[in-house]
């Protein structure tokens, strides 16, 4: 691997004396508690050093005052430890536990080479709470105080809570502190109960499960498959997704939305996206529909059959169905997230949300659910085991999700869960039936890490996990990531400051893999969705998520912080000016013009920003959410006629050129 080191570092430094100028890197010995003003320049990267023990846990920020920035914790070997990239401007916080002592360095870099001005702060150094409690403390620490939108843990054993918790502000503008009794809302969270409504309907034979959903919903259009309650249930009907469908129109998506409004979108739908049960497509249309059904069998409103039939009997009596995101929800959290200028600003629930989400409920409430999961007081162990058994696709590919829950496994132990994320509240729920052992967390915080409710769920059942890797051969915590989920990131990325220089990236299998231009290929790890490292090699790197899973760009960890931009197929001027042009989608109602501008062609519509279309294979480019992807369309005589948009959830949605 040496080989690829020696040249990489070669190259960056060649390439910045290329642009005429020296990065600025300065070395900044810091003292705990001590605020720091400083500004970045382009090309500029601040290294912050501090003399650390081991077994340390470390928490501060970078105030981001005019200028994005991406925090990088190096340890005293020169290793990376973690790296941070979250809200543009705010707060950047970061936080890591020290393996070994000596001096760690603490690169703040620009994020896309932008400049201006921040603060620094190391503001904990203290050692590794070993008491679980005070551990989930100091997970807990980023979403603490009073001036920051807040957060709640649960971990439940054997039906009884070991630990429940609540940090930070269940509402700014009337300074409400979290509480553990605190409503809140769990958004997807809510499918297992949903699903479970459904079922008790099933087990008084009310209905059945593969039954067409047009025997409910008749005004559901007829396609060539039939499409089942288990195929909404599972994921896997092909309909559109209302939401994904309705943001390409430019709608507000907190705007209220009725359920006519979500049939319209199937109804207008040509076909299906795919043969129901052929593949998995995360949908909250289908249980937005299931919730529909439910009111049409019982002739009861979803939120009071939920009420009467599931809530009440289990004593959930804090729960709480959300008709509209208007309604008013009683001693309920505000979902908050971080605006451009870097102020916290209050966010609505999403329209239409009843069914696939709208559940509000408290920790206590749901610890009853938890308990209701071990021993059934409220439906049958069928059910639970319905909920719990993975789902298997035409092809018999498990998807791991049953209904209405995820089915997996972590640390070799079987793993039950689902999360949920509305426009700025996130959740969690897992369930570890093996150990009958829980773990919850809530937030109304969008930049809320989602993985704190693992974190918590080491602390205190890790001694009936299988080891880390970490713990048993000392190497870095690998991430479980399914390779599959890397497909959409293979391709070609150049680097920005040098050109020519690309990174090309392979699955093969379960085998990830790098090749850097004159390089041997080299094997890349996940440490999460985004990011990876390179085996053997003293680099990382971040990709650049849309919406679907894909990237446009990516950021090489090494030497300070690079971009590279996807690169497949680069069509001149004269081509691009083919594409330009008014486009009308009739399924959807909605224009788009496409212009030439500044080299590049850019979507506009009136009520989006304006989204520049990067190329991809010939005919086709990426965009930004809500339109990612772009497939443009011929006739024969090699006209372009129209093209087809996607993002992700949404596929192929056509749109016709009309001059």
């Amino acid at each position: 691997m040496k080989s690829f080191i020696t040249s990489f570092c070669c190259l960056l430094v060649l390439t910045v004396n290329a642009f005429g100028q020296e990065p600025d890197q300065k070395e900044i010995p810091i003292a705990i508690g001590e605020e720091v003003n400083n500004t970045l320049t382009q090309h500029g990267s601040h290294f912050y050093s501090t003399e650390l023990d081991s077994g340390q846990f470390v928490f501060g920020k970078a105030n981001q005052q005019s200028v994005d920035v991406v925090v990088t914790v190096h340890s005293p070997k020169g290793e990376e430890v973690a790296t941070f990239d979250g809200p543009a401007r705010g707060h950047e916080r970061f936080q890591f536990d020290t393996k070994l002592s000596g001096n760690y360095r603490i690169e703040v870099a620009p994020y896309k080479q932008e400049e201006g001005n921040y603060s620094f702060l190391v503001s904990t150094v203290e050692p590794i709470a070993s008491d679980p409690d005070a551990r989930v403390d100091q997970l807990m620490m980023a979403y603490s105080g009073n001036d920051v939108p807040g957060a709640e843990a649960m971990v439940i054993r054997d039906g009884e809570i070991l630990f429940s918790e609540a940090y930070g502000m269940a509402n700014l503008s009337y300074n409400i502190p979290f509480d553990v009794e605190t409503r809140t809302n769990i958004g997807s969270t809510s499918k297992q109960f949903t699903a479970f409504g459904l079922l008790l309907l099933a087990e008084q034979d009310k209905l059945s499960l593969d039954d067409d959903v047009r025997d409910y919903i008749p005004e559901l259009p007829e396609f060539e498959h039939t499409v089942t309650l288990r195929h909404l249930l599972t994921h896997t009907s092909g309909y559109r997704e209302f939401l994904n469908t309705l943001a390409m129109t430019g709608r507000d998506l907190s705007s209220d939305l009725d359920r006519e409004m979500i049939i319209k979108v199937v109804q207008r739908q040509p076909e299906l996206q795919n043969k129901p049960g052929a593949q998995w497509n995360y949908n909250n249309t289908g249980y937005a529909l299931i919730a529909e059904v439910i009111n049409r069998v019982t002739d009861m409103a979803f939120p009071e059959y939920m009420k009467k039939q599931v809530f009440e009997p289990l004593g959930m009596n804090h729960t709480m169905v959300r008709k509209t995101q208007n309604q008013v929800v009683p001693e309920s959290s505000q979902g908050y997230t971080m605006s451009k200028d870097g102020e916290y600003r209050e966010v609505a629930d999403l329209g239409g949300a009843m069914g696939a989400g709208g559940i509000y409920t408290t920790l206590g409430d749901l610890a009853k659910w938890i308990r209701n999961l071990e021993e059934p007081t409220v439906g049958s162990e069928n059910i639970i085991r319905q909920m719990t058994t993975p789902y298997k696709l035409n092809n018999g590919q498990s998807t791991e999700y049953g209904l209405g829950l995820f089915a997996q496994e972590y640390r070799g132990l079987e793993y039950i869960h689902h999360g949920g994320s509305d426009l700025a509240h996130r959740s969690m729920l897992m369930y570890f039936p093996e150990i009958e052992a829980g773990v919850v967390t809530q937030s109304n915080n969008s930049s809320f890490q989602g993985d704190i409710a693992q974190k918590i769920a080491d602390e205190y059942f890790g001694e009936h996990m299988e080891p880390k890797e970490t713990e048993e051969s000392g190497e870095e915590e690998s991430f479980n990531y399914e390779p599959e989920n890397f497909e959409p990131l293979t391709g070609r990325y150049e680097l920005v400051i040098q050109p020519g220089f690309v990174l090309s990236f392979y699955r093969d299998g379960d085998r990830l893999y790098t090749q850097a231009t004159g390089q041997p290929e080299v094997d890349i790890t996940a440490t999460s969705d985004s990011t990876f490292s390179l085996v053997g090699v003293n680099a990382d790197i971040t990709f650049h998520l849309n919406e679907d899973g894909t990237a446009d760009s990516l950021t090489l960890h090494q030497n300070g912080n690079h971009i590279a931009k996807r690169i497949e197929w680069d069509p001149d001027m004269e081509q691009m000016k083919k594409y330009t042009g008014r486009y009308f989608s009739e399924e959807i109602e909605t224009s788009y013009t496409i212009a030439l501008e500044d080299s590049s062609l850019v979507l506009r519509h009136y009520y989006l920003d304006d989204i520049t279309l990067s190329p991809g294979n010939e005919d086709s480019f990426s965009g930004e959410f809500p339109v990612t992807d772009f497939s443009f369309i011929r006739n024969e005589e090699d006209e372009i006629t129209g093209f087809n948009a996607s993002n992700g959830r949404t596929k192929n949605v056509f749109f016709e050129k009309k001059e």
